[in-house]
């Protein structure tokens, strides 16, 4: 008897692949589409960047609409990702990359992305010398100059020095040797700083082919066995702001007759000092120009804890350099960053944690989170 039943099973199952195949044979072709993003960022989106410590070879890029509350778009970036880099019109998105030929090893190539920003497609690749750095994130890893003529990035190879792109001509403009000191921050068309070991500065002049036309080195700006300088700075007009361990912000500025240090402040009085509050995380300043408002990430801890997640954002008036408003997080925070219309947004992630905090920047208000946005999101770029 069993054998009798299996050639009719083996019809049915015949009779039912041939109708299955009958009824796909009848569906209409349903091509894949492209969705186009406005030319124009909204005043809302942002870029968070993640260098995803499980999948180390599958960087990525994830645009957020903050308003809507959900990603538009993603670029896959390579291996040890930093960051993507905007400029001025941003009708195209910069990104320093890298790949190895056989996935996870093999010969190492370090390309430049452009990327089409309405379709997020690739559209040139610049090949650069396999030197970019590939550490911990940071901030200022690569930039722009102020004309977004070149894209300055940094490498460490352990030795130190600066890739220079022409970004207008989409080649590789050359390298110049930054020995004893780390990434990069334009002052101008041609011009950017690098910070040094010893407390000091490297300022650096490009020629207009993107070579090397002059550097000076600064006297001692600070003190790095005593209170070490973060080298998570942002900029105000001429004026880059750094804050240190024990939170006293050196402002660095650019002028005619060179780079200078403005007068320092202190982010803590001497109760919050007390208190032992101070800054922390992988991303801890974020300006507003409108306002003038620098945001800073605070927690409560002792010595060697500027790695620590913040706990708090505290909120300063730059022209009077008071404090005027603490904002609680909802979770714990590593990163922040602010829109800069008149309507601000802050927003506020975790490099062990998926999820994008969205705040008023105005009030304060917490108002929505964004879950899985990323795997392990670090650098926090707005449009």
């Amino acid at each position: 008897m069993g054998c009798i039943k299996w050639p009719r099973i083996g019809l049915i199952t015949t009779a039912l692949a041939s109708c299955a195949a009958s009824a796909w044979a009848q569906l209409p072709n349903e091509p894949a589409t492209v969705e186009m993003l406005p030319q124009q960022p909204g005043p809302h989106w942002l870029w968070v960047n993640d260098i995803a410590f499980f999948n180390f070879a599958d960087g990525k890029a994830v645009l957020v609409d903050g308003d809507a509350g959900k990603p538009l778009g993603m670029l896959s970036t390579g291996v040890g990702f930093n960051g993507v880099v905007i400029p001025s019109k941003a009708d195209v998105i910069y990104s320093p990359e890298t790949y190895y030929s056989r996935g996870t090893r093999g010969t190492r190539t370090d390309v430049v992305t452009i990327y089409d920003a309405a379709g997020l497609r690739p559209v040139a690749e610049i090949e650069i010398p396999p030197k970019r750095s590939s550490n911990m994130p940071m901030v200022s890893a690569a930039a722009l100059t102020d004309d977004d003529r070149f894209l300055l990035i940094y490498n460490f190879t352990p030795a130190q020095s600066v890739t220079v792109v022409d970004a207008r001509g989409r080649k590789f403009a050359g390298e110049i040797e930054t020995a004893g000191c780390a990434l990069v921050y334009p002052t101008g068309a041609r011009s950017f700083f690098s910070i040094c070991g010893d407390g000091s500065l490297l300022a650096v002049t490009l020629n207009e082919a993107g070579g090397l036309a002059g550097s000076t080195r600064t006297a001692e700006l600070f003190d790095g066995m005593k209170d070490p300088l973060t080298e998570k700075g942002v900029r105000s007009g001429d004026t880059w702001l750094f804050a240190s361990f024990e939170g006293t912000i050196y402002p660095i500025q650019s002028r005619a007759q060179g780079i200078q240090l403005a007068e320092k402040w202190s982010l803590f009085s001497s109760p919050e000092r007390a208190g032992r509050w101070r800054t922390g995380g992988l991303q801890h300043l974020a300006l507003h120009r409108g306002s003038n408002r620098l945001y800073a990430l605070v927690h409560q801890g002792g010595p060697e804890t500027h790695k620590d997640p913040g706990t708090e954002i505290w909120v300063y008036d730059l022209a009077s350099r008071r404090k005027v408003q603490q904002i609680p997080v909802h979770n714990k925070t590593g990163s922040i960053q602010v829109s800069q219309d008149s309507k601000p947004l802050l927003y506020a992630s975790f490099i062990e944690s998926n999820v994008l905090d969205i705040y008023d920047a105005s009030s304060g208000q917490y108002l929505r989170s964004i879950d899985s946005i990323a795997q392990s999101p670090t650098i926090l770029v707005t449009p």
